[in-house]
């Protein structure tokens, strides 16, 4: 999923906010995107992990070292944000 514009210069909050449809663990459910605090695009996400990760996958901010999260992004290096990244929240419901 990608917003139809770029970021705008300067800080930004970035939210993702995912309503599961429930039912079960491997769900789905409806992902958006908002860009200080407005919406910019949303998604279907069909299906959701159903088991723990093992113990070498990593839960990385801004790179993707292991299992990439999206076919055809790379793995890695290739994938490294180069910005800056002040605060990362999680928050679960």
């Amino acid at each position: 999923m990608t917003a139809p514009q770029a970021l705008p210069p300067g800080p930004a909050t970035i939210t993702l906010d995912f309503a599961y449809d429930g039912g079960g663990p491997g769900k789905g459910g409806k992902a958006t995107l908002s860009v200080n605090g407005k919406p910019v695009a949303d998604a279907r996400v069909e299906k959701t992990q159903p088991n723990i990760f093992s113990a070498d996958e990593t839960a990385d901010v801004g790179l993707d070292n292991q299992t990439p999260v999206a076919e055809g992004i790379g793995v890695g290096a290739a994938t490294r944000f180069t910005g800056k990244i002040n605060k990362i929240t999680l928050e679960v419901r």
